[in-house]
């Protein structure tokens, strides 16, 4: 009989912790090479770890939950022969089923080492109040000719005050007559019954504890709106020429290149405007006092998930043509919500776009995505009458919100850069010369 430990493995270049986000064997679990062990989740990603040998699990490092340093223990299996048996009917293929004999002593042995877990006592048992505490509704309970439980009238009017239907309430005055004390008895243990509207109130409360990408999420929102100063411009853009682009750029090239949404286009009005604004394009170190200003465009595209919003990374957008940007808008997006996307991937982003698609409300203030200076919002297509000089017509409009680090960014520049963004997508032949050909 052998134990081996096996420690927290490095899962990333920088990444000195990680989360226990959920453990998928527990003690006396009869593992195999391979198997996962657990999810562990880092501020860039969430990993399965997988066991290094087969046998049986008999030490946990940490609960659910907990933060573990790189190289700490992590998990302790036993193996040996016995642990390597009992394993070996989960991989049999079904040919190969053993002898009667052989099964029962197997069996017989599993029994022995593993035992079943005592089954916990039964919810409605550990909440059993006493049978008197329960407020019931008597189907002898008296009632008055016009067939009403019988209460004086300042009973009724207190009833209607507590939302509760005397119907519910058992009577102990004279002929089952209801009192004050019985109203005061059925609503201490928690018996209102529903309200005039024919609706209870809610009671339940539910405890979350707050851990993965969802702590993750809160740590770095926290810190981001603690750390940085924070303004934004709110632009309304008119968007009927790029929507009518877009329909046109469908129809014609839909069916070999895939159909275009809104954001590939605001990806390449984003690329063409940093070229006269790199100050937007950047990181704020402000431990080292550094502003880094990069050549090549990394957009971070904030994607909402199962688990936490997520910010995958599209590399050198101001290198890839349209269609390239949507098929890497859709890769990352599809690899995010199946967590499936890569550490990598989602670390490196220089400017940030976040969009809520149709629900995206008028106006949005986004956080800034540290550290970087920038984000850019999407808010939803509306149309709206536009004043033309001579009457009002309707326009599809958009309004762009824009967030930045005042540490360093200056208002005139992110206003400069943000009237840039409007021009480019009101008039989106700006930004490309030429499409090519299918």
């Amino acid at each position: 009989m052998t134990e081996h430990t096996f420690r927290l493995p490095d899962i990333g270049e920088g990444i000195a912790e990680a989360e226990i986000a959920v453990w998928l064997v527990k003690l006396g679990d009869i593992i195999r090479e391979d198997d996962a062990i657990c999810e562990v989740t880092t501020d860039k990603a969430t990993v399965e770890i997988p066991a290094a040998v087969s046998g049986k699990v008999v030490w946990l490092g940490a609960e659910q939950g907990a933060v573990m340093a790189i190289g700490s223990d992590l998990i302790r299996i036993e193996t040996d022969e016995t642990a390597t048996a009992t394993a070996a009917p989960t991989i049999a293929a079904p040919d190969a089923t053993p002898a009667p004999s052989e099964q029962a002593a197997k069996e017989s042995k599993v029994a022995v080492e593993t035992p079943p877990e005592p089954k916990p006592a039964s919810p409605a048992a550990a909440v059993k109040k006493p049978a008197q505490a329960v407020p019931v509704s008597s189907p002898l309970q008296a009632r008055g000719a016009t067939g009403r439980p019988l209460a004086a009238p300042s009973v009724r009017g207190r009833a209607i005050g507590l939302g509760v239907d005397l119907r519910q309430v058992r009577g102990t005055g004279p002929a089952g007559r209801i009192l004050h004390e019985d109203l005061e008895s059925f609503v201490a243990h928690g018996g209102a019954a529903p309200s005039m509207s024919g609706k209870g109130p809610r009671l339940g409360v539910e405890d979350i504890r707050v851990t993965g990408v969802r702590r993750k999420i809160a740590e770095r929102m926290a810190l981001a709106k603690r750390e940085i100063p924070h303004f934004s411009i709110i632009e309304e853009v008119e968007v009927e020429a790029l929507e009518d682009l877009r329909a046109k750029l469908n129809a014609r090239f839909g069916e070999t290149r895939g159909r275009l949404t809104l954001l590939p286009l605001l990806l390449r009005a984003l690329c063409e405007a940093v070229v006269d604004h790199p100050e937007i394009n950047a990181h704020y170190d402000d431990a080292a006092g550094t502003i880094t200003r990069h050549h090549g465009v990394h957009c971070g595209v904030a994607t909402q998930t199962d688990s936490g919003l997520m910010v995958p990374v599209l590399r050198h957008t101001e290198a890839l043509t349209l269609w390239e940007v949507a098929a890497g808008i859709k890769r990352l997006s599809q690899a995010a919500r199946n967590r499936r996307v890569l550490p990598d991937e989602l670390s490196g982003s220089t400017i940030t776009v976040t969009s809520l698609g149709p629900l995206g409300a008028i106006a949005t203030t986004p956080i800034i995505n540290a550290p970087e200076v920038a984000i850019v919002g999407v808010n939803k297509i509306a149309v709206r009458p536009v004043w033309n000089g001579n009457t009002f017509v309707p326009r599809r409009m958009m309004n762009l919100s824009c967030s930045f680090d005042h540490r360093v960014v200056d208002g005139w520049v992110a206003a400069e850069f943000v009237q840039k963004l409007k021009t480019l997508l009101e008039t989106p032949a700006m930004m490309f010369m030429e499409l090519g050909n299918d």
